[in-house]
């Protein structure tokens, strides 16, 4: 196992390896030291060959986004190996891939990221007639390309988008910007990347290959040739990092900054458009000031209006108008925030679901937010300014999927994949039978506890369950001298004793049985 971990280290020098065993992701050598100094948590150690015992440390599966948001938070990358098959069905040792790198720039837990924010990665290519800059939100699916000449200009775009994280090629690196002073100032994290990321024949493939088109013409991208070895190459990153087919990403935004005003980071900062000076915080700002709305979604909208202020005269009239409407049908607008409000954040959720870390009360979000599109799109379909009808015109209310969802997942599901209790009765017929041989077998285990109370005479015997011992009967201490001969003791408690018997074993293996099998085709499903 430490020869496997020691070679999966080395794949992944510059992250912190998360290494799954059983309930607990476990970290060795200098990654313990480093997670245990960081997050605090109890340094151990482990035999691993060598004359001493290696560091470690280790935290558990069930709560690792916890931590790994801090460390994160930190600047780390850590890269999570996860056991690729059931352990109990493992022939030698168990099978563990890297399934995910998650970097400051494409984290994607909710517990890490603030909703009313965009989580951006930035991708910088320097060449000596300026600069590619592309944008990528990972957890949204916003993704943008533009390109800028002076490094005034480049300063703006990262003032604009506040990106998490950026990569770069190496001639940026060494062009005489101060790496230490940007990681600083705009509190984010830096790297340069290997040259294969900023090749030009790659990037224009993996541009084409990702949104199937055979010339890059066809998304607006002839005239970005810096661009696109920004934006190939924050695609390259997330590709290499997620290890998923990002479907989520549908479209790429090539912009020209002369499309917004031009804002620096002093004036930005004496606006207070969206932090105050002193306090680094909403309240007080533009923002705060102006910030009504009802999902996450239309938060971080605002915010990117208020960053990025509009100065073609065309398109402030055609904003302009979509507000005046609405301002003056009070009872459609009111309608649609009613409608709104129950709306989660359908970005970040279809981001989760198509890097396969939703669980299954995301999905009934998911299908709760799809309920409400319908009425929306009716309402948006009263009103006559273009940009409110080609809103209306460009919803997909999405109605077989919503009623896929609602037939197959139940109404308060369980948190994570693993335990069941996620599919509803009546949507698979082999699940239906599994769920039916279960609750026989809790009427069994009743039947059974009944049947041997009456016999032994031990009024308070009970079948209980857990985890490591599986069913037992428990029997309090003043009951212990009327225990049978045929209960064969499991574990002694300070007040109880555990006992099984050959019936209570093959009733176990009967319901474990059924309980497994419904467990892992309702995860399949």
């Amino acid at each position: 196992m430490m020869q496997h971990y020691m070679e999966t280290k080395k794949q992944y020098p510059d992250c912190v390896l998360f290494y799954r065993l059983g309930d607990f992701y476990e970290m060795f050598f200098d990654d313990a030291l480093t997670v245990s100094k960081e997050l605090e948590i109890t340094l151990t150690g482990k035999e691993c060959g060598l004359p001493e015992r290696a560091p470690m440390c280790g935290v558990p599966f069930h709560a690792v986004d916890s931590y790994l948001n801090r460390l994160v938070q930190k600047g780390y990358k850590v890269a999570i190996a996860e056991q690729m098959e059931d352990p109990k069905q493992a022939k030698g040792l168990v099978k563990r891939e890297v399934i995910r790198v998650v970097t400051p720039g494409t984290i994607t837990s909710a517990q890490a990221l603030d909703e009313t924010k965009n989580n951006y990665l930035m991708g910088i290519v320097c060449t000596d007639g300026g600069y590619g800059v592309s944008t990528a939100d990972i957890s949204t699916g916003d993704f943008l390309v533009t390109e800028v000449s002076t490094d005034r200009e480049l300063f703006d775009e990262i003032n604009k988008f506040s990106p998490s994280e950026i990569i770069c090629n190496n001639a940026f690196y060494v062009s005489g910007v101060d790496i230490e002073e940007l990681k600083n100032r705009y509190h984010v994290a830096v790297s340069a990347l290997d040259s294969h990321f900023f090749g030009e024949e790659s990037c224009h493939k993996v541009l084409r290959e990702h949104f199937r088109v055979g010339s890059l013409s066809g998304l607006g991208l002839e005239d970005y040739g810096t661009g696109i070895i920004a934006a190939g190459a924050v695609l390259q990153y997330m590709y290499e990092t997620q290890k998923s087919t990002l479907e989520h990403i549908t479209t790429i935004k090539p912009y020209s900054t002369g499309q917004f005003m031009i804002i620096d980071t002093s004036t930005r900062r004496n606006l207070e458009l969206v932090e105050t000076m002193r306090e680094k915080q909403k309240r007080g700002t533009l923002l705060w000031v102006l910030d009504k709305t009802k999902t996450a979604m239309g938060a971080r909208l605002l915010r990117a209006y208020i960053e990025q202020p509009l100065i073609h005269r065309e398109e402030i009239i055609a904003r302009q108008s979509a507000v005046e409407e609405l301002n003056m049908n009070y009872i459609s607008r009111e309608e649609i925030r009613e409608y709104l409000n129950p709306v989660y954040d359908l970005e970040r959720l279809i981001g989760r679901i198509s890097y396969k870390t939703a669980n299954p009360r995301d999905l009934i979000s998911f299908c709760n937010s799809l309920e409400m599109l319908p009425y929306i799109k009716r309402l948006l379909e009263e009103f006559s300014s273009p940009l409110l009808k080609a809103l209306a015109d460009d919803m997909d209310p999405l109605e077989d999927l919503f009623e896929l969802i609602r037939s197959a997942i139940v109404e308060e599901p369980p948190i994570t994949l693993r335990e069941g209790g996620i599919i509803r009765d009546g949507y698979n017929e082999e699940a239906d039978k599994l769920r039916a041989a279960k609750t026989e077998g809790k009427t069994w285990l009743a039947e059974l506890e009944a049947r041997e109370r009456e016999k032994t005479g031990i009024k308070g015997l009970k079948v209980k369950f857990n985890k490591v011992f599986g069913y037992y009967f428990e029997v309090t201490n003043s009951f212990k001298n009327m225990v049978p001969d045929y209960f064969v003791r499991k574990q002694t408690l300070t007040n109880a004793e555990r006992f099984t018997t050959d019936e209570l074993k093959q009733l176990e293996e009967i319901i474990m049985g059924a309980e497994d099998k419904l467990v892992s085709l309702e995860y399949d499903l």
